[in-house]
């Protein structure tokens, strides 16, 4: 397991959107921040009150200047059927084989993958590392700091 820390570099992705559209790293940097959380499942309890949480304060992640990506291994249908029962406005990405978790080090352990959230800065460097398995919360809020503090930089 990969434990990335503030100022590694993030390693690139190619995962699949919800639309089967491939999603990359590379499609953000330079661009702005992103917030890149994984989440056990699409459809569990505190997986859903986290998304729905991301989705109510996602406006404020935009006027801040950054973008949300959640990813899980639910595949693009799981996570399409997901987006539209709670109108979630930002991308899922499915990470069928738990690769990209692991690249993280966001895997979890033989019980359930990782619930952790990652800020990715413009120019491709963690800004957060925040793991919380049990609260749905503390990422977002956590996020939104850090979000702030990269606007002020």
């Amino acid at each position: 397991m990969t434990k990335l820390k503030v100022g590694d570099d993030a390693p690139d992705f190619s995962c699949p959107d919800k639309d089967g559209k491939l999603v990359t790293l590379k499609d953000f940097i330079d661009q702005k921040p992103i917030v890149l959380y994984f989440y056990p499942k699409d459809e569990t309890t505190i997986c859903t009150k986290e998304a729905c949480e991301f989705r109510d304060k996602y406006q404020k992640f935009i006027e801040a200047g950054a973008d949300v990506i959640g990813v899980s291994r639910d595949d693009a249908d799981s996570h399409s059927k997901f987006t539209s029962k709670y109108s979630l406005p930002f991308t899922l990405l499915s990470d069928k084989g738990g690769e990209l978790a692991k690249l993280y080090g966001a895997e979890g352990n033989f019980l359930s993958p990782g619930r952790v959230t990652f800020i990715i800065d413009k120019n491709g460097k963690i800004a957060l590392n925040h793991s919380a398995f049990l609260s749905a919360s503390s990422h977002i809020e956590e996020s939104l700091k850090v979000i702030e503090k990269l606007k002020t930089s």
